[in-house]
């Protein structure tokens, strides 16, 4: 049977705050610009104009239809679910805009890779390539090896502009992430409640 990426299997293992994400809330963000599926680089030391804050979600790596995970993939706390927790950021993108929020997602994969999962989906939003691990290493964010490749664990940030227009901040940080399916609400719920809404 093909691999398909939008399901999600029942006994799918949730992982453990290993407290790698600690260590967030309350950075500045590096001065850092990563290449963009909607054309050029994306800063991330900015919140994007018009928009109060931005919700930046890493994940490992988004599947293909039909082509097999890394071996073991599911069995890995945390790793299976990047397409459905995309679709999720998709279904919700109006949503989260309206609380004054942009998205972006973020993993270690090419841009090319990361288009063709975004055209596939209809993804409103850019994905970000940390090909070269700049943003990774700058932030220490949280990683795992799988196949030879060094693959983000999932999680979410949630920037606000800095002060007097400075760096933008680490408002939040979402780790570790699970249900991936629904993580869009959780987030949503949180801008919700941040706003009094």
């Amino acid at each position: 049977m093909a691999h398909d990426p939008n399901t999600l299997p029942d006994d799918l293992p949730a992982p453990a705050d290993d407290g790698a994400a600690d260590h967030l809330p309350g950075t500045v963000m590096p001065a850092l610009s990563l290449p963009s599926t909607q054309g050029g680089a994306q800063r991330l030391d900015r919140v994007p104009g018009g928009a109060a804050r931005l919700v930046l979600y890493a994940y490992p790596r988004t599947g293909v239809p039909g082509q097999d995970n890394p071996p073991g993939w599911d069995a890995i706390p945390g790793a299976r679910g990047c397409t459905p927790e995309s679709c999720g950021f998709r279904d919700h993108a109006a949503d989260l805009a309206a609380l004054g929020a942009a998205v972006a997602g973020v993993s270690t994969q090419d841009t090319a890779y990361q288009a063709e999962a975004a055209t596939r989906l209809g993804l409103p939003f850019p994905l970000l390539a940390d090909e070269a691990l700049e943003l990774t290493r700058a932030l220490r964010l949280p990683t795992f090896e799988a196949s030879g490749m060094t693959l983000l664990k999932r999680l979410t940030l949630v920037l606000r502009a800095g002060p007097d227009g400075g760096g933008a901040v680490v408002e939040h940080v979402f780790y570790p992430v699970f249900p991936p399916d629904t993580h869009a609400e959780q987030v949503l719920a949180w801008l919700r409640e941040q706003s009094g809404a």
